[in-house]
């Protein structure tokens, strides 16, 4: 498995594999994988067949990050991100650092971003606000380095892979987008870098985001009319807030073509949550 750094020689070992009819999967990461990412990875493979490349990215993107954030306490571990991309039949590592990404940024020079402006405005947009063009922006430029035919995602990030998947419609990128779906914990808890934060009190309060999604599905399952959205958000809130380290920031009940929220929940109906526990934010969501 070769580990490559630089976009120059990444885009010339891309360019030459597309020329030679070689199928590309890509999987995008900020590195310390798990086992949903390795997941996501596995698929990528599936896809690219066994005369194809795995690409995986590992890079702890500045841009989506918001002043206030945990960039600089993000989780690093890249000897075992490169023996879980090697178990899991990657490739290429595609590892660049902030140089290679942002060229001239320190000296003002980096000024392009990519911006999608509909289904990024709610929930993570609204509660990140930076956020969405942090992301749309880096997956753009990694889309225009690595050449994949097909990049996957996971549906944990469900916001996040909509949004890129109209970004990709709007701007003709050629990449095909697969939504793999999110790999949980035996508890529940949907798998997260972030869950190393979590201290030994806060571990399991945190499986209360799964809980919340169960609890919402039963309520529409046993219900023989619709759900008042805002009635049912705010008994969710509460049962969050039970848990003595969580603090709910969303719960939002919406169309999950157009992202608009919807007044009333019935079958069908998507739910997006984020909640703190303690000081780790930590997100999930759901068709009820």
């Amino acid at each position: 498995m070769r580990v490559v750094k630089s976009v120059s020689t990444m885009q010339r070992l891309a360019r030459n594999w597309r020329r030679r009819g070689v199928r590309i999967g890509f999987v995008p990461t900020m590195g310390y994988l798990h086992a949903g990412h390795v997941s996501l990875i596995q698929r990528a493979r599936r896809i690219a067949g066994k005369n194809g490349i795995v690409i995986v990215s590992i890079y702890v993107n500045p841009a989506q990050f918001g002043p206030a954030e945990d960039l600089s306490r993000y989780p690093r571990d890249f000897d075992r991100d490169w023996q879980l991309c090697r178990q899991a039949g990657a490739d290429v590592i595609f590892a660049p650092n902030d140089a290679q990404m942002y060229p001239g940024q320190g000296e003002g020079r980096y000024s392009t971003y990519v911006v999608e402006e509909r289904l990024s405005r709610s929930m993570e947009g609204q509660s990140r606000p930076t956020h969405f063009r942090g992301v749309t922006t880096i997956v753009a430029k990694l889309f225009n380095i690595v050449l994949p035919d097909a990049a996957v995602f996971g549906a944990k990030d469900f916001q996040q892979a909509a949004v890129i998947q109209r970004m990709v419609q709007d701007l003709n990128f050629p990449v095909k987008i697969v939504v793999a779906p999110t790999v949980r914990e035996t508890d529940g808890l949907a798998m997260s870098s972030r869950n190393k934060y979590l201290d030994a009190s806060q571990r399991p309060q945190a499986t209360v985001l799964w809980k919340v999604i169960q609890r919402a599905k039963a309520a529409v399952k046993n219900s023989s009319r619709p759900l008042a959205a805002e009635k049912l958000r705010r008994e969710l809130k509460a049962f969050i807030q039970r848990q003595p380290a969580a603090r709910v920031d969303y719960i939002q009940f919406f169309d999950a073509q157009t992202f608009e929220p919807v007044r009333t929940v019935t079958g069908g109906t998507h739910i997006a949550l984020a909640a703190f526990l303690g000081n780790t934010r930590l997100i999930d969501n759901g068709t009820l």
